[in-house]
C-alpha cells in the first residue's frame, strides 16, 4: 500500500482544553509522521474558503464562527492509507456515536465541537494540504 497524506485539524474546543499534545501522541501511536504543523488563529475569510463546500448548508455559519473563535493546529500527516486511517483513528463525527479510544470520543463532546477535522478522501486531501501549507513547508516524502 502507497503512503499518502492527508489533512489534520485541532479544532479549537480541543486546543483551548489543552489537548494538542495528547491528540499529536495519539497520532503518532497510531503510526503518523507530522511533516508540516502550525498553530494559527483562522480568519473568516480562511474558514469560509476552506469549508465552502458546506456553505448552502444551515450549519455553515455556526461551523465558520466555530473555527474562528480561537486558534487551531493544523497538520499534514503521513503513512500507508494515511486517509482511511485518519478516519478510524478520528471516530464517528457524534462522539457520543464513535467507537471506544477515537480522537472524538476521547476529546470531543458535541457534534459541533468534535476535537479534529479529517480530510473524507485523497483527492480532497491533497486539496486541503495545499489551502493550509505552500510546498515548501511540507517535508517532501522519503
Amino acid at each position: 500500500m502507497p503512503v499518502e497524506r492527508t489533512l489534520s485539524i485541532i479544532k479549537p474546543d480541543a486546543v483551548e482544553k489543552n489537548n494538542i499534545g495528547k491528540i499529536l501522541a495519539h497520532l503518532e501511536e497510531a503510526g503518523f509522521k507530522i511533516v508540516a504543523l502550525r498553530r494559527t488563529h483562522l480568519s473568516r475569510a480562511e474558514a469560509e474558503g476552506f469549508y465552502a463546500v458546506h456553505k448552502a448548508r444551515p450549519f455553515f455559519g455556526e461551523l465558520v464562527e466555530f473555527m474562528t473563535r480561537s486558534p487551531v493546529v493544523i497538520s499534514v500527516l503521513e503513512r500507508e492509507d494515511a486517509v482511511d486511517t485518519y478516519r478510524k483513528v478520528m471516530g464517528a463525527t457524534d462522539p457520543a456515536k464513535a467507537d471506544a479510544g477515537t480522537l472524538r470520543k476521547l476529546f470531543g463532546s458535541s457534534v459541533g465541537e468534535n476535537a479534529v477535522h479529517g480530510s473524507d478522501s485523497r483527492e480532497n486531501a491533497k486539496i486541503e494540504i495545499a489551502y493550509y501549507f505552500p510546498a515548501s513547508e511540507v517535508a517532501p516524502s522519503v
